[in-house]
């Protein structure tokens, strides 16, 4: 273990094997780290935060912050959970919960590249990839293996689905439905190919995929209605990935984003 002599550290903290703690960071009452975390100079981690094994925080970044909302009640005790391997880099904020015992949560193996903003209660899944200054608003949920481009932003209650791809400098305000790839504002671009392909997802699963993406997108009409046509019918879902796309439309609260003309893969 090797913590900075400058470094403040509650007594309540408590300090996993391993861990390395920089210059001037400040670590609050009741935070955890596990093995061999890794905390950079002048990162904050706030009451309540608890991070898993092998977690990197880079300089400036702020753990736990309080939820950007205007009639918050702050004496809400709330927390952030980062799970292993996940690694913040510079500037990164994640916002603790804004329901009394509840959390912000990070999956395992995640990369939030520098100024990634993760709004109050949210939830993402693990090896999600963040590039430099993405805005995640607050109760959003993303599924495992996503990658969103810089400056991508996603409105607040928005489901980003397993594997899908969000583009540099999106505008999604919209659900976005899994294995599927976004730009500009709310606009479907067919599947996320090269990320199935680096999936090993087999062709099997990538041919039902398209399938049930053409059932749902392409000729116009409401999108929840043909997802549960699809459904009933023996030809589209007929493996986990393309059920999964189909049963990702029975819910929501923000809608669907749109497919363009081009995007009929």
């Amino acid at each position: 273990m090797e913590i900075h002599s400058s470094a403040i550290i509650s007594k309540s903290a408590n300090i996993g094997e391993g861990a390395f703690i920089g210059p001037f960071a400040i670590i609050e009452a009741d935070v955890v780290l596990g093995k061999n975390c890794h905390i950079a100079a002048h990162a904050i981690l706030r009451k309540g935060s608890i991070l898993g094994d092998a977690v990197e925080v880079d300089s400036f970044s702020v753990v736990g912050a309080t939820p950007q909302l205007l009639d918050l009640d702050r004496s809400i005790e709330s927390g952030v959970k980062i799970g292993d391997g996940t690694i913040l880099r510079e500037g990164c904020t994640v916002n603790r919960s804004s329901i009394a015992g509840g959390y912000t949560v990070v999956g395992d193996h995640c990369y939030l590249m520098a100024q990634t903003n993760v709004g109050h209660d949210c939830k993402l899944g693990s090896s999600v990839v963040m590039a430099n200054n993405v805005m995640i608003g607050g109760f959003v949920t993303i599924g495992d293996k996503c990658f969103f481009g810089g400056g991508a932003g996603i409105h607040q209650n928005c489901r980003i689905g397993t594997y899908a791809m969000v583009a540099g400098n999106a505008t999604i305000a919209m659900d976005v439905p899994p294995y599927t790839m976004v730009t500009e504002r709310n606009e479907a671009h067919g599947l996320n190919l090269v990320g199935l392909k680096r999936g090993a997802f087999d062709q099997r699963e990538i041919a039902d995929l398209k399938r049930c993406y053409r059932a749902v997108y392409l000729g116009g009409g409401n999108l929840k209605n043909k997802a549960a046509q699809a459904a009933r019918e023996h030809e589209f879902g007929i493996t986990n990935v393309g059920a999964r796309f189909l049963s990702f439309f029975e819910s929501g609260k923000r809608g669907f984003v749109e497919s363009v003309p081009s995007a009929d893969n």
